[in-house]
């Protein structure tokens, strides 16, 4: 029997229908347990279940993120293993042509959509994808892809992204560390480094006025909400000093990063702090700073971003205030090297006439 976990679904439940004993579902749980916390279970996470003809279980195993997979057998001697694939990562890269929104031109062209929101964290200070593209501007993208028997096992991550509109040329390069850090061009010139707060996570609640999700009242948003899993890293979007750690009502767990004298980063409803982190200790762009929680007047698991500038929130998806302090002095000779070999890795890809190109080559 197989079964994907629902929303709200258990393990428990799953053995249940499969006319697994009480005592023997326990027997499972305390196996598959020893090497997974069965609390991470979430919906779209599978079960398979063998029963011999008396009900008793023979196998049971978890197919869990990232193509991992879990396995308890019975018998006379009980094993418990745990099989996580090597993965291939492949390369894509498409394009697009901008009409009515980016979302609207990605998912038009087979491209994950989900990308426009990578766009709108790095861009977000120099262009209003909103309000300042006119139509006919031009999108390409270079992306990496897990795959385990063929199929994906993760989220994709954007490796590249270049932009063509009347107000020049932007690139976006993306790193293939862990660093978070992205780098901005504009016309080949770096313009700015950028690090994404939440890698990977969904917007749920962007900036200005809305209808409270758990007071029901309409009330000013003052940041922007990123919906991830419990335990997800938090890093620092611009390098600063710790101005405060610690706990506030609604915000619940909370680390604020002052970045000059009049700009400030928020960061909100962590379940978590680093131990080394400490009020007025310095941290850079990408840093972790905290991990992905609900305390505080949250409906789940989320982190609340805001950006302040003299003490007022900012939309963080179109002011520019963190620009200032994240712009590099002077040109950077690896960076510009960086922006070089994007290119021709797109042009290489792209070159092949379909619309999306796969390639098993490792970036």
């Amino acid at each position: 029997m197989l079964r994907e976990i629902g929303p709200g679904g258990t393990l428990a439940a799953v053995l249940a229908e499969a006319g697994i004993a009480a005592p023997a579902r326990a027997e499972v749980a305390l196996a598959l347990g020893a090497e997974y916390d069965l609390r991470r279970l979430r919906p779209g996470h599978q079960v398979i279940v063998e029963v011999t003809p008396d009900g008793t279980p023979r196998r049971v195993a978890l197919k869990v993120e990232d193509g991992l997979q879990v396995e308890a057998i019975f018998g006379d001697t009980s094993t418990t293993r745990v099989v996580a694939p090597e993965p291939e990562i492949v390369t894509l890269a498409g394009e697009a042509r901008v009409e009515s929104s980016i979302f609207a031109a990605l998912e038009a062209e087979g491209i994950p959509a989900r990308f426009a929101i990578d766009l709108a964290q790095m861009l977000g200070g120099t262009v209003d994808l909103r309000r300042d593209l006119q139509g006919g501007e031009r999108l390409r993208l270079l992306w990496r892809e897990a795959r385990a028997g063929g199929e994906p096992i993760r989220q994709p991550e954007i490796a590249f992204a270049s932009l063509e509109s009347s107000d020049g040329l932007y690139e976006v390069v993306w790193p293939a560390d862990d660093s978070a850090r992205a780098t901005i061009y504009r016309d080949g010139q770096v313009l700015r480094i950028f690090a994404q707060p939440v890698d990977g996570a969904r917007l749920s609640s962007v900036f200005g006025r809305r209808r409270h999700p758990v007071y029901g009242t309409v009330r000013m948003h003052t940041g922007v909400d990123f919906a991830a899993a419990k335990g997800t890293p938090v890093r620092a979007t611009a390098p600063g000093r710790i101005a405060f750690i610690g706990w506030r009502r609604g915000y619940g767990r909370l680390v604020e990063i002052a970045h000059d004298a009049e700009t400030m980063t928020r960061y909100a409803h962590l379940s978590a702090v680093p131990g080394d982190l400490a009020e007025g200790g310095r941290v850079a762009a990408g840093d972790t700073v905290g991990l992905i929680g609900a305390t505080g007047t949250a409906t789940g698991p989320n982190l609340h971003y805001e950006v302040l500038v003299d003490g007022r929130p900012m939309d963080p998806l179109s002011d520019d205030s963190l620009a200032r302090v994240i712009r590099p002095a002077e040109q950077d000779g690896a960076a510009l090297a960086r922006l070089r070999g994007a290119r021709a890795m797109l042009d290489e890809r792209l070159a092949v006439d379909l619309p999306a190109y796969a390639s098993s080559d490792r970036l």
